[in-house]
């Protein structure tokens, strides 16, 4: 089930809400957790038996860590086996088939395979369950005694397939206690509304360009560029209409999650662009990875090494494939040379900053889309004009054309201006005024017809 879907919309979602807020403050969390549960078993029923064993483990190893936290070292054993499990469950789904492959390739045996499909999720909660063990062991947060809150905090639909990623000492005291009101549960429903366009409107379309193109028999500098440049802006808006979808149903039910996404296309350096996008998982790995490592409190050949690693990790968590990790190592070493050559030019020159770094981004996304490093290789080729029919053909400017506005909506509703003005609608107070409804229900109505009549309707980052 996804939320940009007529099933959610017009029957999980209003139900939910219903029993929701019809029921008890008590048994609200129950009554979240229950129809968490139930969406997450949606897609896959089977995996629902590996969501609870997640749930329960943790819960048990958080109330272990935290009693023994005191006694340092029995505390540290703890912490080591509940990080190994939940390491050892999500690298045995996501990259079991991928280490098989390269043990093969490298020696010549023969290991047996697997055609176990990836949990839904498995990324997200994972690393969720992961900085609750931790900052229970560090005393950031206390440990959750009652499983029930804590399942919701691991299982809770809003984030819970693709995320933000919520650590759990910021959300602990809302598990406990939280305020709804008219006025949040309008913010949040102008949130989701918002994502919902976002989704919808323009990275579906975003992404019938890029199918278009990258199914091209042959293609030329013009189509290689156009179809990067859709996947570019189809990936920020899928991604981020979920997370303002994401955050919008946490608001309807008192949650405050916090943003994923501050116009990172705006940015005029490679490590402003990391500051901006999926700010949940880069500090999910500043916070669990980076620090603890050493940082940048290292000697500078240390510090590079950190980089390195923590982008490695990066890009294998996205996917387990060479060019996920190499998507990952590209951004490492380009931090690198931002932090001891490049960052006072870009800085200075903002208009220059924004395009290098809009120019480097569009070439990472081709690592990212490409199932193999030899097709990533190719495709930049095709962007080089190396290999290619010519500089324009015929398709090239065919969806070029067709896609004009597409695009030019796509970088204006990307740039701090226009979305200002709907982050200050969304904030407001003012919840029900006439202008406000009629831009939301013009944008839910479209919405909503397009999801009617178009099939393509995928979330990017729910193979993650």
């Amino acid at each position: 089930m996804v939320f940009s879907s007529i099933y959610f919309i017009f029957s999980f979602l209003p139900v939910t809400i219903v029993a929701y807020y019809l029921a008890p403050q008590r048994l609200r969390n129950g009554i979240l957790l229950v129809a968490s549960l139930f969406f997450y078993a949606w897609g896959e029923p089977v995996y629902l038996f590996l969501m609870l064993y997640s749930i329960v483990f943790n819960y048990v190893m958080g109330i272990d860590i935290a009693r023994k936290r005191r006694n340092g070292r029995r505390g540290r054993v703890s912490l080591f086996l509940g990080v190994l499990i939940n390491l050892l469950i999500l690298g045995f789904f996501k990259y079991y088939g991928f280490v098989a492959e390269n043990i093969e390739a490298i020696t010549g045996a023969v290991l047996p395979k697997t055609d176990l499909s990836l949990p839904i999720g498995l990324s997200f909660y994972t690393f969720q369950s992961l900085s609750y063990l931790v900052d229970v062991y560090r005393g950031r947060a206390r440990y959750q005694r009652n499983i029930f809150s804590f399942g919701l905090y691991i299982s809770m639909f809003p984030q819970l397939v693709a995320g933000p990623i919520v650590q759990y000492s910021d959300i602990d005291a809302q598990l406990r206690k939280r305020e709804t009101s008219m006025d949040k549960f309008g913010q949040g429903v102008r949130y989701f509304i918002w994502g919902l366009g976002k989704k919808v409107l323009l990275a579906n379309n975003l992404g019938a360009v890029y199918e278009a193109v990258a199914g091209l028999p042959s293609m030329s500098v013009l189509s290689a560029w156009v179809g990067a440049f859709a996947y570019t802006f189809q990936i920020y808006y899928d991604f981020s209409g979920y997370s303002d979808m994401a955050i919008g149903l946490g608001r309807m039910f008192g949650f405050e999650l916090k943003e994923n996404f501050d116009h990172p296309y705006c940015a005029r350096s490679i490590t402003q662009f990391w500051r901006r996008w999926h700010i949940s998982l880069g500090s999910w790995f500043r916070e669990y990875v980076y620090i603890p490592l050493g940082g940048n409190r290292v000697s500078v050949p240390r510090h590079i090494l950190n980089l390195l690693l923590v982008w490695a990790l990066t890009g294998l968590w996205h996917g387990a494939s060479w060019n996920f990790v190499l998507w990952g190592l590209y951004y490492g070493l380009l931090l690198i040379l931002e932090k001891y050559l490049l960052r006072r030019v870009t800085e200075r020159i903002p208009v220059l900053g924004t395009i290098y770094t809009m120019l480097l981004v569009i070439v990472g996304w081709v690592f990212f889309f490409s199932p193999t490093i030899g097709a990533a290789g190719s495709y930049l080729k095709a962007m080089a004009g190396i290999g290619v029919t010519g500089i324009t053909d015929e398709a090239g400017m065919y969806y070029l054309l067709t896609s004009l506005i597409l695009f030019w909506f796509s970088w204006i509703f990307a740039v701090p201006a226009a979305s200002r003005i709907s982050g200050e609608h969304m904030e407001s107070s003012d919840s029900w005024s006439p202008l406000l409804i009629m831009i939301h229900a013009g944008i839910f109505l479209t919405a909503v017809a397009y999801l009617i009549h178009d099939t393509y309707n995928p979330f990017l980052y729910f193979r993650f």
